[in-house]
């Protein structure tokens, strides 16, 4: 199967999930889109709103600031892959419960075998702090790691891991606005320095 097929068939699964509570209450599931060659993909926390009523990943005004956000480090959604640790919409858009990482998170870390990318960019707390588990590496918050570049071994693979904070901070926050903005020049110039070698 071709890596497409198998992203398809990841989608598939977790479409129709019933394996925790989430399921009952979402209207759609959101398993990730993107390029399925991805040299990048972005994980961020968990489906909101929009994304629940769509069943697409950062489609609303936190996806617009990220698109945004890609485009100045010139890249697109078409270039990346973009999903989520938690693939359905928690209640009220509360942080995921850590029963839901631990049963949704295998989807996730099918998608990362199946990509094999080069660079994961964690979007926030809940996702940094779970590829950092996976790593092997020691989480302290966001506001500690962001920015930086961690190149380490993710379910097997060589990677760059760089956390920042997530797209919808900057709503609520505008200080992270900044920090975030500054955060992907900083990722531009790693992806620049990588296709150098």
């Amino acid at each position: 199967m071709s890596k497409k097929e198998l992203l398809d068939t990841v989608a598939f699964e977790v479409v129709v999930c019933t394996k925790c509570e989430l399921w009952k209450s979402r209207k759609k599931a959101v398993p990730g889109e993107g390029n399925s060659e991805a040299r990048i993909i972005f994980i961020g926390e968990a489906p909101g709103l929009s994304e629940d009523a769509q069943g697409r990943p950062f489609v609303g005004k936190a996806g617009r600031s990220l698109e945004e956000l890609l485009r100045g480090v010139g890249l697109s959604r078409a270039d990346v892959f973009i999903c989520n640790i938690v693939k359905c919409r928690p209640a009220r858009s509360r942080g995921p419960h850590q029963t839901e990482v631990r049963t949704c998170t295998p989807y996730l870390d099918r998608q990362i075998k199946v990509i094999e990318p080069r660079f994961i960019v964690t979007l926030g707390n809940y996702s940094t702090a779970y590829v950092f588990s996976k790593a092997g590496v020691s989480f302290s918050g966001i506001t500690q790691v962001h920015g930086k570049s961690y190149l380490t071994t993710v379910l097997g693979l060589d990677v760059v891991v760089f956390p920042t904070f997530h797209p919808a901070s900057a709503l609520y926050y505008p200080r992270y606005k900044e920090m975030l903005m500054e955060d992907f020049q900083k990722l531009r110039t790693v992806l620049a320095r990588e296709s150098d070698l």
